[in-house]
């Protein structure tokens, strides 16, 4: 069972000394966690499989949960789903050790707080949007778009080549 301070860190001691080819489930669930200091997810479900190899432990993952993230056109903030997965490899020693640089700790516990938000953050869009079509902000008035229309009209281009559209 996780502890309160480390929900992520389980022993996998007792997979070392099984047969290569068997693996283990850990279910994880919770109502509401975060993932280091910045990302607060709700609703947070996954499992994490870890199976044996001859070079170390294969451990797979996949996780879902939701986040509030802000608009970059109307600034609202609205939910958003996540879900990633990922594979990494714990290798026994140095010989089998992976770009990742993962290594099998000695005490044989894995704490994959650090990978979870890692790869949570990858899953969140740079540029998060409401909804596709969201009408941003008035650049005169500063009107939500998406509520009310404010009646304020785009500027007239003030270019020497605005007359070329109007022939498109």
């Amino acid at each position: 069972m996780p502890s309160l301070k480390k929900p992520f860190r389980f022993n996998v001691g007792f997979i070392i000394h099984e047969e290569i080819g068997y693996n283990h489930d850990f279910p994880f669930a919770f109502d509401s966690i975060t993932l280091g200091d910045d990302l607060e997810l709700r609703n947070f479900e996954g499992i994490v499989n870890v199976g044996k190899t001859p070079q170390g432990l294969i451990v797979q993952a996949d996780f879902s949960a939701e986040t509030n993230l802000n608009c970059v056109r109307c600034l609202v903030d609205f939910e958003h789903e996540l879900d990633w997965s990922f594979t990494e490899m714990y290798a026994f020693d140095k010989r089998f050790e992976t770009e990742s640089g993962l290594l099998l700790p000695e005490d044989a516990h894995l704490d994959m707080a650090e990978l979870l938000r890692e790869y949570a953050l990858l899953e969140v869009p740079i540029s998060p949007l409401c909804k596709p079509n969201c009408k941003g902000l008035c650049p005169e008035c500063g009107e939500n778009l998406n509520e009310k229309d404010c009646g304020h009209k785009p500027a007239e281009p003030d270019s020497p080549f605005a007359k070329l559209k109007d022939l498109l």
